[in-house]
């Protein structure tokens, strides 16, 4: 039994849904967003709720009926309240800055990186000032912004595959909050 799929999605005040048999389109204040149902997935709209159905309860109709609700719920909340993931850039030397369309990091290497953003996406990255680093040393801060949740999330994996943080001293590109399990060093006898 699919209880996520089973679970009504609310649909918030100033958020339209339309149907139009197989292609759900959502709009809100921040974009509009669509997706065309998968085989065997039917949906219907009662007030400001809406309901996914399945055709049967084969396990690949359950295992479908339950990422339809979800996909469609992250693009209800998306369209109304936005996603953001939260980036820290650790380590001495290590920087980010937002240039026109491009995001610029230094992380260590002999030239910077440049990762143009997507044009769905907004971008902010402050240093962190001296005094506030603390004892992880974080260098910068990086916000990554926008209304379709798969969007924010692939880019703010792109940023941290630029330099993942590393078990020795903890250097890198990790999320807020990503915890990071520091290995004792090489000691000698």
């Amino acid at each position: 039994m699919s209880r996520i799929g089973k679970t009504p999605i609310n649909v918030p005040e100033g958020v339209t849904v339309e149907i139009n048999e197989r292609l759900v389109k959502v709009s809100g204040k921040l974009g509009t967003l669509e997706y065309t149902l998968l085989e065997g997935m039917g949906i219907s709209q009662e007030e400001n709720q809406i309901i996914i159905t399945r055709v049967d309860d084969s396990r690949e109709q359950k295992s479908r009926h339950g990422l339809t609700r979800s996909l469609i719920n992250n693009m209800v909340i998306g369209v109304s309240e936005g996603y953001e993931k939260k980036l820290q850039v650790i380590g001495t030397g290590y920087s980010a800055e937002v240039v026109g369309p491009w995001l610029k990091l230094g992380l260590g290497y002999s030239h910077d990186i440049l990762m143009e953003i997507p044009e769905n996406l907004t971008v902010q990255a402050e240093a962190v000032p001296r005094r506030e680093q603390g004892a992880l040393g974080v260098q910068a801060n990086i916000a990554v912004k926008g209304y379709h949740k798969e969007d924010v999330s692939k880019f703010a994996a792109e940023i941290r595959r630029c330099r993942q943080p590393e078990n020795y001293k903890g250097k890198g590109v990790r999320y807020l909050g990503e915890h990071v399990q520091i290995k004792a060093g090489k000691t000698t006898a």
